[in-house]
């Protein structure tokens, strides 16, 4: 009788549990994972049947879906992909840390912005001149995301929007939100805004200097030289007029400015921070809060609505905002981003740094953030989702958990502190 190996002993025990217990996808998982050219080929089908037939539902005319999807293949270097019968990467474009807001305020790198902004706005006076008038926005903080977004459109589109979209629709961890992206630059190209090689975007299919979406190119883009098409790609007019539409349909107030850097003075309490706390400019000056240029409030601002500001609770500048300020939180959902936009729009006029010197807080990893996040959940405290970032509700958090802990308010961990928090 012929001995069997211990290895295929076990083999056999376990293909025959599999069996017994009517779990095929026992012996499933023990198959090798298709190789690459088996997932390009599944890749393939799908694109000429399903993903045709839904961009078919969707409107798309079948020679603009051929158009757009003819000879693409997968982009293998795309972060969190998930190829059939394999496990997702871990890794790639997940950020795995939350670092203090004062770092991403690098000095040499504002001022490098600010002198290629000023340029900008001597280039194109003109356009900005009748962007403002039809748009409302001031031109600095026009001027201010297109440098954020894509360095004045110098920065080169890594990657083709169809490819990109196509491959994590296909195999990314978020296939229903990238199969209605690629739907929507689909109906991009079909409308004959821009050919499909020319769809330049990054990674996750954010498009042209703007940095939009495909979902919100239809809603924002606008063809502002008027040769009948939306080039955000090639047109800066296109571009700086997409982006003002952006923030004007977003609720831009004409003629209000974004924010001012004050003093807040230890009677106020960081924990009324962000919009859920609203006040009147004028009510916040008769508290003690105070411009910290010295200036007082604007005339026409302080009857308006204001909101206080601690992107790093007591360790940094603190503003009084408007709400402006949260039309440009629509265009990146981040109290950092939209600091850095108004931040780096006051400069271009002013080229002054912050006045309140940032803490040195350490960088902390979302997976700490998180779970001081679900302690105070658990405790009652509104955080607004564990999320792994600090936005103005955990700051509120935080500081009324100080407070009842008989602390000095901060809003704000520090490194050390953020394993006490909660507990």
């Amino acid at each position: 009788m012929r001995k069997v190996s211990n290895s295929g002993l076990l083999l056999a025990i376990v293909l025959a549990i599999g069996l017994l217990i009517g779990a095929p996808y026992l012996v499933t998982s023990l198959q090798a994972a298709p190789s690459k050219a088996q997932v390009e080929r599944s890749f393939q089908k799908w694109l000429l049947r399903d993903m045709r037939n839904a961009a078919l539902k969707a409107g798309i005319p079948p020679k603009a879906y051929g158009r757009a999807t003819r000879s693409i293949k997968l982009d293998w270097t795309l972060p969190d992909l998930a190829p059939p019968g394999t496990k997702p990467k871990t890794g790639g474009q997940k950020q795995s840390e939350f670092r203090a807001p004062g770092r991403y305020f690098n000095e040499r790198s504002i001022n490098i912005l600010v002198k290629r902004g000023r340029a900008q706005l001597k280039q194109w006076k003109r356009t900005l001149d009748k962007i403002e008038r039809r748009y409302g926005v001031p031109r600095r903080i026009i001027v201010a995301i297109w440098g954020r977004e894509s360095g004045f459109g110098r920065v080169k589109m890594p990657k083709n929007a169809i490819r990109s979209l196509a491959t994590e629709a296909f195999m990314g961890r978020r296939k229903a939100l990238f199969q209605r992206e690629f739907i929507a630059a689909l109906k991009i190209v079909a409308a004959g805004d821009v050919a499909p090689k020319s769809m330049g975007s990054s990674w996750a299919g954010a498009l042209g200097q703007p940095q939009f979406l495909p979902s919100k190119f239809d809603q924002y883009a606008v063809d502002f030289n008027g040769d009948g098409r939306r080039d955000i790609w090639r047109s800066t007019p296109d571009a700086l007029a997409s982006i003002a539409n952006y923030l004007k349909l977003h609720g831009w107030q004409r003629g209000r400015d974004w924010g001012f850097e004050v003093t807040v003075p230890a009677s106020v309490s960081c924990t009324n921070g962000g919009p859920d706390s609203r006040f009147s400019i004028a009510q916040l000056a008769s508290k003690g809060v105070k411009r910290i240029s010295g200036k007082r409030f604007p005339v026409h601002e302080t009857n308006q609505q204001g909101y206080l500001l601690f992107p790093a609770g007591r360790f940094g500048p603190t503003y009084v905002t408007t709400p402006n300020f949260y039309v440009l939180k629509k265009y990146n959902e981040s109290d950092v981003y939209a600091l850095f936009v108004g931040h780096l729009a006051d400069r271009m006029a002013s080229n002054k740094p912050f006045q309140t010197k940032w803490s040195k807080l350490g960088t902390l990893s979302r997976n700490s953030v998180r779970v001081m996040q679900k302690r105070l959940i658990a405790k009652g405290y509104d955080v607004g989702g564990a999320d792994g970032f600090i936005g103005y509700k955990t700051r509120s958090a935080i500081g009324l958990w100080q407070k009842a802990k008989g602390k000095k308010p901060t809003c704000f961990p520090t490194k050390n502190q953020a394993k006490s928090i909660g507990g």
